[in-house]
C-alpha cells in the first residue's frame, strides 16, 4: 500500500502554518502513514530554493526524497478572470517532473501576477490560456482541477465557477489528468455526471497544517516514479490506482447551503423552498457542494459507472479518540492516546485501515477500538458543514460515558 497526498501547502501560503516545512511535513508523514507527499507551492521562489537544498533525488524519476518520505513538486495556482460577463475564480493542483520544469513554469507566468506574494500565486488568466502556456513548457505537467465543487475558486463552484468543463476551456479540458473531489465531496457525488466519466477522481487533503496531511489521499498497490503515477491516473488503472481516502463528506464545510453569520445551516430541499435566501437576514445564501451537484446532474444518487476506482470514508484517529474519551481533540490526553497506538501498531492510517481488530482487542481502550468499528463500517453521524463552517462527526452518543486507556 502505497499512500499518496498530493495537493497540500507551504509557510509561504497565507493563513498556513509556519510549521508546513519539509522536515515537519516529513516527520508527520511518517506519523500519518503517508508514503508520498506533495511539496505545495514550488512554483514560490524561495520555498523552491528550500527545497532544492532539502530534496534529495531517487532512482525513480520525478520523485525526490527528505529524510525517507518521498516528495514530488507540486503547487496550486488561482486563476482571476473575466468570462462571458462573470468573474471566475479557479483553484489549480500543478505537478511537476523536476526542478528546471517548475523554473520554465516560473518565468513563463510572472509577467501575469506576483510569484513572490503568495504559496499559491493568483494570475489574471483564463484557464484555457493557462493550460496553453503550461503545455508550451512541456506535455509532462499533470493538471488537476482542485476541490471542484467549494462555492468559491473552484471549477463547478456555485459563485465563480462553469457549469461544466468545456464552457470552462473548451478541448483543452482533454489535458486534465484528473480532478480533484475536494472535502465536501465524494466519489458517489461525481458519478451523478456522466460527463466525469472520462477523468480519473483523486482526493488530497489540501492541507494548510502538518496535522492535517492524509486526511484525503490516494491509496496505490506499490512505489511509483513520475511516469508511472501519470500513466495510472490518465488510464484511471484500478490494479495500481486501489482507492481515493475521504473525508464523509458532510464533515466538509461546504457541504450544504447556508449563512456562517446567521447560523443557518439547510439542506438543497429548504433552500430552494427560500429561494435560495437566508430565512434570517434576507441575503443570498452560500449554496453548498450537494446543492450544486444536483444542479448539474445528470444521473440519480447511486448510480455508479463501472470500472471507477474505489473509495473508503474515514474520520481522523484524533477525531475518534475524542469522540470516545469524551475530551477535547487538542486535548494532551488525546495527544498521548494517539501517540501509544501509533507506537504500538503503526502510523494512523495503518491503524484506521487495515491492522485487525484482535490485534488491537485488549490492548487499547476497548471505545475507541469500537470507534475504529465503527468508522470502517460507516456507521457515524455527521451534523453537515456549510458555509466555512465544518461538520462535525458524532461516532458515540454523548450519554456514553469515557473509558480508561488501558496503555
Amino acid at each position: 500500500m502505497y499512500i499518496a497526498d498530493l495537493h497540500i501547502h507551504s509557510k509561504y501560503s497565507r493563513a498556513t502554518s509556519r510549521e508546513m516545512t519539509p522536515e515537519v511535513l516529513a516527520q508527520y508523514a511518517k506519523e500519518k502513514g503517508v508514503h508520498l507527499l506533495g511539496t505545495g507551492d514550488a512554483i514560490h521562489p524561495r520555498y523552491l530554493e528550500e527545497l532544492q537544498e532539502k530534496l534529495l533525488p531517487t532512482d525513480r524519476y520525478g520523485i525526490y526524497q527528505y529524510d525517507g518520505v518521498d516528495f514530488i513538486l507540486s503547487g496550486e495556482i488561482s486563476n482571476v478572470f473575466s468570462q462571458e460577463g462573470r468573474v471566475r475564480k479557479i483553484h489549480t493542483v500543478l505537478l511537476y517532473p523536476d526542478f528546471e520544469t517548475v523554473k520554465k513554469v516560473q518565468k513563463k507566468l510572472a509577467p501575469y501576477g506576483s510569484i513572490f506574494a503568495d504559496g499559491r500565486p493568483t494570475f489574471g488568466l483564463s484557464l484555457r490560456k493557462t493550460i496553453e502556456i503550461i503545455r508550451e513548457v512541456s506535455d509532462e505537467i499533470m493538471i488537476i482541477p482542485a476541490h471542484i465543487w467549494t462555492p468559491w475558486f473552484s471549477l463547478f463552484g456555485s459563485n465563480s465557477g462553469f457549469d461544466s468543463i468545456e464552457e470552462c476551456c473548451g478541448e483543452l479540458g482533454n489535458e486534465f489528468i484528473a480532478l480533484e473531489t475536494g472535502l465536501s465531496s465524494d466519489p458517489p457525488m461525481n458519478w451523478r455526471l456522466s460527463k466525469l466519466d472520462k477523468y480519473t477522481l483523486v482526493s488530497n487533503s489540501d492541507a494548510h497544517s502538518p496535522s492535517r496531511i492524509g486526511r484525503e489521499a490516494n491509496v496505490f498497490a506499490k512505489k511509483l516514479d513520475y511516469n508511472e503515477l501519470r500513466e495510472v491516473l490518465k488510464n484511471e488503472d484500478s490494479s495500481l490506482f486501489l482507492f481515493t481516502i475521504e473525508f464523509f463528506p458532510e464533515e466538509g464545510k461546504y457541504h450544504y447551503d447556508g449563512h456562517r453569520n446567521c447560523n443557518v445551516s439547510l439542506h438543497p430541499r429548504e433552500s430552494i423552498k427560500n429561494n435560495n435566501i437566508c430565512p434570517v437576514c434576507g441575503r443570498p445564501l452560500t449554496v453548498g457542494v450537494l446543492h450544486r451537484v444536483e444542479e448539474l446532474a445528470d444521473r440519480p444518487e447511486g448510480f455508479k459507472p463501472p470500472r471507477k476506482i474505489s473509495y473508503k470514508n474515514l474520520v481522523a484517529l484524533d477525531e475518534i479518540i475524542s469522540d470516545a474519551l469524551n475530551v477535547g481533540k487538542e486535548s494532551k490526553t488525546v495527544r498521548r492516546e494517539y501517540e501509544n497506538l501509533v507506537k504500538h501498531f503503526g502510523p494512523e492510517l495503518e491503524i484506521l485501515l487495515e491492522v485487525p481488530y484482535e490485534e488491537m482487542e485488549g490492548k487499547i481502550n476497548e471505545k475507541i477500538l469500537e470507534g475504529i468499528k465503527k468508522v470502517r463500517e460507516g456507521k457515524v453521524h455527521v451534523t453537515p458543514g456549510y458555509d466555512g463552517v465544518y461538520g462535525k462527526i458524532e461516532i458515540f452518543k454523548k450519554s456514553e460515558t469515557k473509558q480508561m486507556s488501558l496503555f
